[in-house]
């Protein structure tokens, strides 16, 4: 751990974020540069006097899914995130075609989608990013570990998962994220298994995915329209918008209803209603 270059860093990259970079409001007027050092402990889950350590040479040495989130909270580059790594005492991820790292563009987008119910996702459905009105729509998946934090996986292995949709859109959001998965196996580079991994275990675990999987269907996520299933709004029909990055890899997903509308109200109500009980 290189605690003086782990300090500088931290400091010059959050000097160079501005608030709205973040999707943080500008407020009062500012007597330093950047970001604040307790918006970026926020960003990053983390306590405030355990980033001010790190920035001042006195922290200890951060964990590497501690040093993963601050690099998703500074919105470094994939090289940066690399360099962040190694004077952080880790080595540096195995770049494969899925990366846990969030394209920087992506989160740029999701910052100003403070109205919007948005998530970005990796091309197995796990949760890489959610915003507050997601959680409140769908709960929170961000936080789940190993093979349910892939949302066929949940699909296929726990009935709550399902009971957040409309039954009769049950058939065909099966059929979709499927062939999504599918899709996920065809792309997936030397030394990249989690996909050809996850099929294993569905296929040992549940008939009905082998049924589903034997159909042989092949896509990539796309635009759709989808009914939620709200613990305490109902049910709420929404456009499903989707932003892919270069390689497909991950994938910004915006729920959005016809302004006027009744789904429109329900969705600007989450703000009020919040996660409630809706929350794995």
């Amino acid at each position: 751990m290189d605690r003086p270059a782990l300090a500088d860093f931290l400091r010059r990259r959050r000097e160079l974020l501005r608030p709205e970079d973040v999707g943080l409001g500008e407020g009062a007027r500012r007597r330093t540069p950047g970001l604040r050092r307790e918006e970026v402990a926020a960003l990053a889950g983390m306590s405030v006097d355990y980033y001010t350590r790190l920035e001042q040479q006195r922290g200890p040495q951060p964990s590497e899914q501690m040093v993963a989130a601050i690099a998703r909270a500074l919105r470094v580059s994939l090289d940066e995130r690399d360099h962040l790594f190694r004077i952080a005492g880790h080595n540096a991820p195995i770049r494969v075609r899925r990366d846990e790292h969030v394209a920087p563009a992506l989160l740029r987008v999701l910052d100003r989608l403070e109205d919007t119910p948005s998530i970005i996702v990796s091309d197995l459905g796990e949760t890489l990013v959610e915003n507050r009105l997601a959680i409140a729509l769908l709960g929170s998946t961000a936080g789940l570990t190993g093979p349910a934090r892939s949302q066929v996986w949940r699909w296929f292995t726990d009935p709550s998962e399902r009971a957040r949709y409309a039954p009769e859109e049950h058939e065909h959001l099966q059929r979709v994220q499927v062939a999504t998965l599918r899709a996920a196996v065809g792309a997936a580079g030397p030394g990249d298994r989690r996909a050809v991994d996850l099929v294993a275990a569905l296929e040992r675990t549940s008939e009905e995915f082998v049924a589903t999987w034997a159909l042989h269907e092949v896509a990539s996520r796309w635009s759709d329209h989808k009914t939620f299933v709200h613990p305490e709004l109902g049910r709420i029909e929404v456009d499903c918008q989707v932003l892919l990055t270069e390689n497909r890899a991950q994938t910004l997903l915006l729920f959005t209803a016809p302004p006027g509308s009744s789904d429109a109200e329900k969705l600007a109500l989450l703000g009020v209603v919040g996660q409630q009980a809706f929350t794995p």
